[in-house]
């Protein structure tokens, strides 16, 4: 606003002289006292900076998005819209324009698995907090911060990413924040039902149904959805079922109210790890064939904003989350050895409520403040059973019952943020966050083969958070930006109570904490361009890793600090968009994004460590693509390439022979193509083919093994709307 003050200031005093002068020469005729002189044309033109900013938009989030200000934090938006369908979940096509998010896969569908920067193994996802609509998808957000559920892509409209300071924006896990949006109807949209089905192989079929309507002053949108796969191993099985209910209720464009309900259910075998020599000879091997998976997520929101008047804006949620892990697992046994004699049934469950309430205040000339308050309780009992029988149902406890715990965790944060908007196109964002955490363990029943009392353990503990962004804006669509943000990982039931150890921890380990820097420029300077290239630097003290003492005991214990430092770069440019092309809808799109990394450990209690790479920490991941989509085709290939990563934090090698495990998980390079064909306004063919050059390869490991990756796989089938 300040610069186009200053464009019309000159301009006015232009017109103004011009008037001026054209009124001397008109009493300069009928006075006959002067002759006519003709002065020079003046050329003035302006550019609109809104332009700019709508292209910037198609890849980063606004500037102040809601109650939420995001002006000097890096953030990504992946417009899945963009791109083909996403089938059967695959998060490397669903990632494939989120920088340096690494996906460990597992090809069954109860645990997915991100990681970011080194930090962190990414079994779970434990140290990224995943969010649907800005509300944790984790088991209990404090306690057992894990990501078992995930919504079926189609569901979905974005894919946000933000890196420093979202720990102040949305609360505990050090960085980044992963926030999935769900679909909307669009406005104006009449009652419209629609039905995706496809197969494929491995016994894929997946099914996605749709009925909405946007009209006045209520809309809603129902869906469902069903996948099977059958796996490429025996009792590697799976089912997904999910359903979603959106109802909102908008009385005037001041205000709105709705309603949200989400519905997982996943059940899969869980067909076992390998080693890696195991895994060379036979990559079939099934070493628990008994074992199996259940996950239900139930999920109830209540929505409300409003424009409160005096440029004060509220924006308010209320959740209730009901999820279930239950799994049956028995001791692992290979091709011809006899089955165990027992199997452990576990039940997981979380009861969590939440509140989140955020204002914002619009003041001066584009300046704006916010603050905002969560409140979230979890109630998470945890129980163990033993039965003789191997394919026992999941709720079969007439076992004997070797575990019993009662979990709860509280957690309450206040917090603020301010964009101060100054001249020259410099603006600056401080931030605070306050927050407290409780977490208690009461035990009733422990393992039989302990000896040491029964835990009944609490642990609170409060921390406050800062941060600060600076940036400024140059040229045509460009901004140079700047953040320094803490973050912290919340502390978990097991790090106050270890369940499967004979030691008491005594008294909880320190928390772990990060501090992120980041300095970057991005911008849109030519029609069809996006860049953003960043360096960044992050310590994070007080690692927390589990210390084996013996065969049984365990010790969860602040090992030592580490830092992750490199450089994120991301390029897109649509080919079609300077030229006429553009306006008939055409575009191809050429995407590039690379994350390099150098992570050491630069402290640790463990002799030496220090230098070393921690696990999950590849010096490079790279993902690139070409895309064709107008009306009527999306077609798309992309690519993920990974640098070879040590998988354990020693850097070494595991066991020997038939359980050798090599120190690294080699490089890989994976190829997906996939397709949507609109061959009418009803009819809409899909088909698609993942791993392309069917690349024998694993990304997954875990201290019992390796996880095979799925080979060359497609899929085809069709949508129909009405």
């Amino acid at each position: 606003m300040t610069s186009l003050r200053r464009a019309a200031l000159p301009l006015a005093l232009l017109l103004s002289l011009a008037s001026l002068s054209a009124m001397a020469q008109d009493d300069d005729r009928v006075t006959g006292a002067h002759k006519t002189t003709k002065l020079p044309a003046v050329s003035v033109s302006a550019n609109d900076w809104r332009k700019y900013l709508k292209a910037k938009l198609q890849y980063q989030l606004p500037e102040v998005d809601g109650p939420r200000i995001t002006v000097t934090k890096k953030t990504t938006v992946t417009h899945l819209d963009d791109q083909p369908t996403v089938i059967g979940n695959n998060l490397n096509q669903t990632l494939a324009r989120t920088p340096g998010v690494l996906v460990s896969e597992q090809p069954t569908p109860t645990q997915f698995n991100f990681s970011y920067r080194g930090i962190g193994n990414p079994q779970e996802s434990e140290f990224v907090l995943v969010m649907q609509d800005g509300i944790p998808l984790e088991g209990d957000w404090m306690g057992f911060p894990t990501l078992y559920a995930f919504p079926i892509t189609q569901s979905l409209s974005e894919v946000q990413l933000i890196r420093g300071g979202s720990s102040l924006l949305y609360g505990p896990e050090p960085a980044p924040v992963i926030n999935l949006v769900s679909r909307r109807p669009a406005a104006n949209t009449p009652l419209s039902v629609s039905t995706e089905n496809v197969v494929g192989e491995h016994g894929l079929f997946s099914s996605y149904n749709v009925i909405e309507r946007n009209q006045g002053a209520w809309a809603f949108c129902a869906d469902a959805g069903y996948v099977h796969s059958d796996g490429t191993r025996a009792n590697d099985d799976s089912r997904n079922r999910q359903a979603d209910l959106y109802l909102a209720y908008t009385p005037d464009e001041r205000q709105q109210w709705w309603l949200d309900f989400h519905a997982i259910s996943a059940v899969s075998g869980d067909p076992g790890r390998l080693s890696y020599t195991r895994w060379q000879q036979d990559p079939r091997t099934v070493t628990t064939p008994y074992n199996r998976n259940w996950v239900n997520r139930d999920q109830l929101v209540l929505g409300h904003t409003r424009d409160l008047g005096g440029k004060w804006s509220l924006e308010a949620k209320l959740w209730f989350t009901y999820q279930d892990l239950v799994s049956r697992a028995a001791k692992a046994q290979l091709p011809g050895q006899a089955p165990p004699g027992s199997t452990t049934l576990q039940d997981d469950a979380f009861r969590t409520y939440g509140t989140d309430v955020r204002l914002r205040k619009n003041w001066g000339h584009g300046n704006a403040f916010t603050i905002g308050t969560v409140l979230y309780h979890g109630s998470d009992p945890f129980r163990q059973w033993s039965s003789p029988n191997l394919v026992a149902a999941r709720d079969d406890h007439s076992g004997v019952q070797i575990l019993n715990q009662r979990r709860s965790t509280q957690y309450a944060s206040l917090f603020a943020e301010n964009v101060f908007r100054l001249p020259h196109r410099i603006h600056i964002v401080p931030s605070v966050r306050l927050e407290r955490e409780r977490v208690a363990v009461d035990e009733t029943v422990h393992p039989p083969f302990l000896s040491r009392p029964l835990i009944h353990e609490a642990d609170k503990r409060h921390m406050p958070l800062f941060g600060l962004g600076l940036g400024n804006d140059f040229g045509h669509g460009n901004e140079t930006y700047f953040n320094v943000s803490q973050g912290w990982r919340p502390l978990r039931f097991f790090d106050i109570a270890p369940p499967f150890s004979n030691l008491m921890q005594g008294h909880a380990a320190q928390l772990s904490k990060t501090v992120s820097w980041e300095a970057g420029v991005h911008g849109a300077p030519v029609t069809g361009l996006y860049y953003d290239v960043s360096v960044f630097w992050i310590n994070f003290r007080n690692r927390l890793e589990t210390r084996y003492i013996n065969a049984i005991d365990t010790i969860y214990v602040n090992t030592g600090d580490t830092r992750s430092r490199g450089l994120e770069a991301q390029l897109d440019y649509d080919i079609f968009a300077p030229t006429q092309l553009a306006g008939a809808g055409q575009h191809l799109e050429t995407f590039f994004n690379a994350s390099l990394l150098n992570a050491r450990f630069t402290a640790s209690a463990i002799p030496g460590q220090v230098g070393k790479t921690p696990a999950f920490s590849p010096d490079y991941l790279i993902k690139t693509g070409v895309a064709w989509r107008n009306e009527r085709v999306k077609l798309s290939l992309t690519a993920v390439t990974s640098a070879a990563q040590y998988w354990q934090d020693s850097d070494k090698s595991f066991g020997s022979g038939l359980t050798y495990m090599p120190a690294r998980i080699p490089a890989y390079t994976v190829v997906d193509v996939a397709s949507d064909w609109q061959i009418s306004h009803s009819l809409r063919l899909l088909a698609g083919v993942s791993n392309l050059a069917n690349r024998r390869y694993f990304d997954r490991v875990w201290q019992n093994g390796l996880e095979p990756a799925f080979g060359r796989t497609w899929y085809t089938g069709f949508a129909l709307t009405y």
